[in-house]
């Protein structure tokens, strides 16, 4: 066996699979992403075999993205499990024969007033003529050499999953902080990680008039837990300027000692950039890379400063340890 030849001819069928998938949306489709939309209780998806292993990826995608889910294995479901569906959830029953023991579960869904959203490949199944919405993968012929092991079919209906789901995601019309409540950690958790869950606030997060000298700017920013920076503001609190210990070894480089009663606005940093508090850490760290600077401010939706991101604390959450200290 030409081993390359044969993982094309796989990837093709399944692709094909997927092509053929797509050229039947319809209806059905519209229908089941307002029916899911419109749920008041849980989806329940519920399956057997390969096809529940889908099942519970399609509900976990659901979870993440808004719509609350959980998995039921159906022969479970016959032992006590049913026990968990109630009258305003809906059920997502998997299954491409539409014959397995999903379909012994309908009899009493029926009784609870529980809607089924079936995917399936077989239009004339029983679980396709007793389901409510039926998404119809297609007569689909496996991968397998055998045509047997479950590939093409499995491949159809998490992606048949991810739609139905994801197209619901964006009904919600959420930003990226709302996805990142359900997803606090990993390496997305980071990414979507707020600057207001990274930033220093309090002692952290000196401020002072632009108008006051160097020498006491020095004193605000030399406070427990500061960053080694300071924001200066204007009579009406809003940012104008910023100042770092880089900025002071600079001044005391050049020999100026008298600068150090003169006032902070006289060498602080104008219109410095600065980060808005919704942001994401991630960009702030960006912004903090691009500059080749270590700290810097966050501003409210006015332009106040309400904390500093310091490169210390994006990197301590990177290493995955705990936030900066109690602010």
């Amino acid at each position: 066996m030409d081993h390359l030849n044969e993982a094309h001819r796989i990837v093709g069928q399944e692709i094909a699979t997927l092509q053929a998938m797509e050229d039947g949306l319809g209806e059905e489709f519209s229908r089941a992403v307002e029916m899911v939309y419109g749920c008041q209780g849980r989806v329940i998806v519920t399956g057997v075999g390969k096809a529940g292993i889908m099942g519970r990826k399609i509900s976990a995608t659901l979870a993440s993205t808004g719509t609350p889910s959980y998995w039921m294995h159906a022969v479970e479901a016959r032992h006590g499990d049913l026990g968990r569906v109630q009258e305003g959830d809906v059920v997502l029953a998997l299954s491409n024969s539409g014959e397995t023991e999903v379909i012994q579960l309908l009899p009493a869904l029926k009784k609870l007033n529980v809607p089924v959203i079936a995917i399936t490949g077989d239009m004339s199944s029983t679980l396709a003529r007793r389901s409510d919405v039926v998404l119809d993968i297609g007569r689909v012929q496996e991968a397998c050499p055998l045509g047997l092991a479950p590939s093409c079919s499995t491949t159809a209906m998490v992606v048949m999953g991810d739609a139905l789901a994801l197209t619901i995601f964006g009904m919600r019309d959420w930003q990226p902080e709302d996805y990142a409540f359900y997803h606090p950690g990993g390496e997305l958790g980071r990414r979507l990680m707020s600057v207001r869950e990274v930033m220093r606030t309090g002692e952290g997060n000196p401020v002072a008039h632009c108008g006051v000298s160097l020498r006491e700017a020095l004193k605000v920013m030399s406070g427990p837990g500061s960053p080694g920076a300071i924001s200066l503001v204007d009579d009406g609190g809003l940012l104008v300027g910023f100042f770092t210990d880089g900025d002071l070894r600079r001044l005391m480089r050049e020999g100026d000692a008298g600068i150090i009663d003169g006032p902070v606005e006289d060498v602080m940093t104008r219109n410095p950039k600065s980060i808005g508090h919704n942001s994401l850490a991630a960009e702030a760290y960006r912004l903090l890379r691009d500059y080749r600077v270590d700290q810097v401010p966050v501003v409210d939706d006015d332009g106040r400063p309400v904390g500093i991101l310091d490169v210390q604390d994006w990197l301590d959450v990177e290493r995955g340890m705990d936030l900066p200290p109690e602010k």
